[in-house]
């Protein structure tokens, strides 16, 4: 199939209300193309230099997300047109998007990552250091980010049942986040989790937002 019956097919099977993130890095513009040409305008990227470069070159009412491991000496590079950075795993991070979007004259949404899976090649805080970070208040003086929600990746397990509890434990951890902190921000509504092997699992654990990628684009080009 093509990529536009690929996207077709995906965004089909998504209900109403979760947003589809086509994962786009190591893939060529012209794939992106086709995307675009059939509807999808919302792309996640995980490689700075990948993105400028893609950012130049194609329509500018594309929306990126960048979905990987963000050092903080490449915040100032996106800073001037990332639509969602998905994976804000420390303080240190959320401080330099502030700063650089100060800079820019932006306000940029963001995600705060979350370490639920059990493997320790995963980023993000634990329930207890997002937790600490959130009564800190700290957060509450940057005024150049805005956290829109939580995002997560499951073990990269075939057990459905491991997949389903991670997940969950997520959905409910944005119950008491949402609660606790954030109430009455009718922005605090994302929460990210889901790939092309458990997207539908992540939509019965009350997922906004998944990031597709394979199921769409087919292998990475490396």
């Amino acid at each position: 199939m093509s990529i536009s019956q690929n996207l077709q097919k995906v965004s089909q099977s998504l209900p109403k209300g979760v947003k589809l993130v086509a994962v786009s890095k190591f893939h060529p513009e012209e794939e992106l193309l086709e995307a675009y040409n059939a509807g999808q305008r919302v792309f996640g990227e995980s490689h700075e230099q990948e993105l400028s470069r893609k950012v130049k070159t194609l329509p500018t009412d594309i929306r990126w997300h960048f979905i990987g491991h963000l050092q903080t000496n490449k915040v100032r590079f996106i800073a001037p047109y990332i639509s969602l950075i998905e994976a804000v795993d420390s303080l240190k991070l959320l401080r330099e998007i502030d700063k650089q979007a100060a800079r820019c004259g932006r306000v940029i949404d963001v995600l705060l990552e979350l370490h639920i899976a059990e493997e320790v090649s995963k980023y993000g805080f634990t329930l207890d250091a997002c937790r600490e970070l959130l009564d800190s208040g700290v957060w509450r003086e940057l005024n150049n980010v805005r956290i829109c929600g939580l995002m997560m990746m499951a073990s990269n397990v075939d057990d459905e049942q491991q997949i389903r509890r991670e997940m969950m434990t997520a959905a409910d951890f944005f119950d008491e986040v949402k609660g606790r902190w954030f109430s009455t921000a009718d922005y605090f509504c994302e929460r990210s989790w889901g790939m092309s092997d458990d997207y539908p699992i992540a939509v019965e654990c009350r997922s906004t937002m998944v990031r597709v990628g394979t199921m769409i684009f087919g292998p990475r080009v490396y």
